[in-house]
């Protein structure tokens, strides 16, 4: 959990209530909460709120809360998945205080089944993987008991120890509970508990020939590791009845209680595992912490500081029912924190050339700038500024409409931090394009204020042409352009403008340089450097945009 001297008070949610009235009755002395994630992936966003919530309560209570990998299906897992996790979780603010893997528990998971099957409460299964699924059943209809549900318990427990010994192919036979085959509840349905796998674990190698279920594994962990709250999503609401049908008829050391809460859904967001594993071996992204993916590796490297996360997963709540939430919530609590903390630059994007004619050539100078408008004690930084200079094409308009305050033919704008300038000419290629504007400063406007107090309606950013540095600037916005996408369809509703990258924006050179750490260019949004950028080659990307449009909205309603 995060550090123990700053346990903070106890936060408001149904499932903090069931904690605190647990503690008051005296059911747990302490509480004890763990994060199970599988090690098949990269965590997202939806992870983080359970991440916060789990090791939250911990802290919050005084209790601990622990990392455990479940580690059940070697197919799919590898130790970048497990190294990315830890980094994830502490990157988020928290640290475990016990790091388990279920695979841990693999002998006394297999000593479990073997007493199910002594108890007559488990039996090995010939039938193939679709003669198993055709015989569940449905929702309307009960299914059908396997033909070798009614084996010896000798004969069981042979089989599944030759299956333990790599006797048998993969996928040929599994063990299943023996339960209730017409049960309302499908995971009653005699669930798989052991299915055979010819794999290398990334822990256990190739001592394995078998590996337990998901459900099988979950709830005997928690129950080794005295969870006091296993806390899931609400998907497997369905499956408590099998987590405590496990614990009843097992001789575990505990026994937990598994609480469901609605799991996180965002708008122009998908947060299934398989789509998120599509995209990155699809090519659709760069990889698994590509700035457009909704994964944590993916948010840190666009720049999102973990404060963010954390005060979006405050706002969003603990509820028992799912919905969606506006991704603009989301943009809102980024905004938040870095509007705060994020030291303001200059840069341009889409450069436009600038002469200001009446200034002297061969001259510069230095000017005032403030490096955060909020916090003096940032102090000041020097730029410079010379007879040329960059500003955004947008800036310009030759023939603009009535609400354009910004510079045009004859109109007279404030460079900020710098002075007054008025365009007196356009010049453009042979193709009628803009590629350079002439222009006049008022010398006395030093500093952004005119002596006699004329106004101007407009202040521009702007950067020198002599003094700033070439960068690429990658412009990253929703992956998906449906508000809604189909998982099932999702490459049809991929963004195509997901990424725009500009590779002639100008910056000031101390940016050239910089960290990792978030920088809000004026005007323009805030951005951070990437892990790929270097002094000679600057990269930056966009974490988000300067409108709010999430909070406008809010304040319509």
């Amino acid at each position: 959990m995060a550090a123990k001297d700053s346990i903070q008070e106890p936060g408001a949610d149904f499932i903090r209530d069931i904690v605190r009235a647990d503690l008051d009755s005296k059911k747990h002395k302490k509480v004890v909460t763990r994060f199970p994630p599988e090690p098949n992936g990269y965590l997202h966003i939806g992870h983080a709120k359970s991440i916060c919530l789990n090791f939250g309560i911990a802290q919050e209570f005084g209790g601990q809360c622990n990392l455990r990998f479940d580690d059940t299906n070697p197919t799919k897992e590898e130790q970048e998945y497990i190294d990315a996790i830890m980094a994830d979780v502490r990157w988020l603010g928290f640290q475990w205080d016990n790091l388990f893997y279920a695979s841990d528990y693999f002998d006394q998971l297999f000593e479990w089944a073997e007493h199910l099957i002594k108890t007559g409460k488990a039996y090995v299964d010939d039938q193939n993987q679709e003669e198993v699924r055709k015989n569940r059943g449905t929702l309307k209809e009960p299914g059908k008991n396997s033909p070798f549900r009614d084996r010896s318990v000798d004969e069981n427990l042979d089989l599944f120890r030759r299956m333990k010994a790599g006797e048998f192919p993969g996928g040929s036979r599994v063990l299943r509970a023996k339960i209730d085959m017409a049960s309302g509840n499908i995971n009653l349905r005699d669930p798989t508990l052991y299915r055979i796998l010819h794999a290398h674990h990334p822990r256990t190698g190739t001592k394995w020939f078998i590996y337990p279920s998901y459900d099988f594994a979950h709830g005997q962990s928690d129950a080794i590791e005295h969870i006091t709250h296993s806390i899931c999503t609400l998907e497997f609401e369905d499956h408590r009845p099998l987590y405590d049908w496990f614990l009843e008829n097992l001789p575990v050391p505990s026994k937990p209680h598994q609480y469901e809460f609605a799991r996180l859904n965002l708008t122009y967001t998908l947060l299934s595992k398989r789509v998120l594993t599509e995209l990155v071996k699809g090519g659709h992204v760069e990889g698994w912490d590509d700035p457009r993916m909704p994964t944590i590796a993916g948010y840190r490297r666009r720049g999102v500081p973990a404060e963010a996360i954390r005060d979006f997963v405050k706002r969003i709540g603990v509820a028992k029912a799912n919905s969606v939430v506006d991704l603009g919530l989301l943009e809102f609590s980024i905004r938040e924190v870095l509007n705060k903390s994020a030291q303001r630059r200059m840069a341009v994007l889409r450069p436009l050339k600038v002469v200001i004619e009446n200034y002297p050539e061969g001259k510069t100078e230095e000017l005032e700038a403030v490096n955060h408008p909020d916090k003096p004690e940032l102090r000041t930084r020097k730029i410079k500024f010379g007879r040329e200079i960059f500003i955004e094409q947008e800036d310009f308009m030759e023939n603009p409409p009535k609400k354009f305050f910004r510079l045009s033919p004859g109109t007279e704008v404030r460079l900020r931090y710098a002075f007054f300038i008025t365009c007196k000419d356009v010049i453009k290629n042979a193709a009628g394009e803009v590629t350079e504007l002439r222009c006049s400063y008022d010398p006395a406007t030093k500093g952004g204020n005119a002596p006699d107090g004329r106004k101007v309606k407009a202040t521009m950013h702007w950067v020198s042409a002599a003094d700033s540095v070439p960068a690429e600037v990658r412009i990253y916005n929703q992956l998906f352009s449906n508000p809604e996408p189909d998982a099932a369809n999702f490459a049809a509703h991929i963004n195509p403008a997901s990424l725009e990258i500009l590779k002639e924006a100008r910056i000031e050179p101390a940016l050239a340089s910089a960290s990792g750490e978030p920088v809000q260019f004026e005007r323009q949004g805030y951005f951070t450097a990437d892990g790929s950028s270097t002094p000679q080659k600057p990269v930056f990307n966009r974490t988000v945009g300067l409108r709010d449009s999430w909070a406008k909205e809010q304040t319509k309603a």
